[in-house]
């Protein structure tokens, strides 16, 4: 944030893109694999469903704006800093809180206490991880996590998701709604309700359509 703020000036030889560039391109850049591996995880497990109530163009507008929202935020907090912002991080923070506000009340997966395996609504382990974002924000957590720049990336995937999202696409949807997703010719519109001795198949660990037989 420092080089963008004009308060500190990297060497020359390390400059090969213009420093505005730089609020996206961080986001392509991981510390290791396990960083990498952490958030692909989250992209993988809600990404499919957010991007099915925004279409295809949509949705990649939404996760590089998420991205930029927050490397800004992360300016703005932490406008002296010297440590170098890399990582998706504010990207999959904006998908994570569209997921929460699409589909709360769809069951997913979790491991409770990393081992004990649990099935349910959406909105209890995410609301959590959102708090958990924000006291950590607020308490001025470890140094090596930037909660900036999450806190940047929630805020704008809370408000671009209400954008964006396709015609046709509710909000809070709940377990036995079904949502067509996004054509790239025409509107958007509502499935008819399932018939019940078809049941939707039950997805695994929060992907696939997110309607869901429960």
């Amino acid at each position: 944030p420092s080089v963008v703020h004009d308060t500190a000036e990297l060497d020359p030889r390390f400059i090969v893109i213009p420093e505005s560039l730089s609020y996206l391109t961080y986001s392509f850049l991981h510390a290791d694999i396990f960083h990498l591996g952490g958030n692909m995880l989250f992209l993988w497990v809600f990404g499919d469903n957010v991007e099915d109530a925004l279409g295809h163009i949509r949705y990649l507008i939404f996760y590089l704006l998420c991205a930029i929202a927050g490397a800004a935020f992360q300016g703005l907090v932490a406008w002296d800093s010297q440590v170098p912002l890399i990582g998706a991080s504010g990207a999959i923070a904006g998908v994570v809180v569209a997921y929460l506000i699409l589909y709360p009340r769809v069951k997913v997966w979790v491991l409770a206490f990393a081992r004990i395996p649990l099935r349910i609504p959406a909105f209890i382990p995410l609301i959590l991880w959102v708090l958990f974002q924000v006291v950590m924000f607020a308490a001025g957590g470890e140094d090596q996590i930037s909660w900036a720049c999450h806190i940047g990336g929630i805020i704008a995937g809370a408000v671009l998701v209400l954008v964006l999202r396709s015609r046709g696409v509710p909000l809070f949807a709940g377990a036995d709604e079904d949502v067509a997703p996004a054509a790239p010719d025409q509107p958007p519109v509502a499935t008819e309700p399932l018939i019940p001795d078809q049941p939707a198949a039950t997805p695994r660990w929060g992907r696939g359509n997110a309607s869901s037989s429960d």
